[in-house]
């Protein structure tokens, strides 16, 4: 009977994902803290700025999330 073992050992390559990983955290973090400045910026509009807009009060989460993260 045979069989292989395959040994992964720390190479450059831990350093490329490594770099990739806090890229994308960094990236994440930006994109949540534009969610939150929009959500916290259109909740303190009136229902008068916000019909101005053209934005209901019910609609803030979805255009603060379009405005971070680009959904459509």
């Amino acid at each position: 009977m045979a069989y292989t073992a395959t040994h992964q050992t720390a190479t450059r390559g831990n350093t490329g994902r490594f770099a990739a990983t806090m890229n994308s955290l960094r990236v994440r973090l930006a994109q949540y803290r534009v969610y939150r400045r929009t959500l916290n910026e259109l909740e303190r509009l009136s229902d008068r700025d916000l019909a101005d807009l053209g934005i209901s009060r019910s609609m803030i989460t979805t255009v603060s999330a379009d405005a971070a993260y680009g959904n459509n």
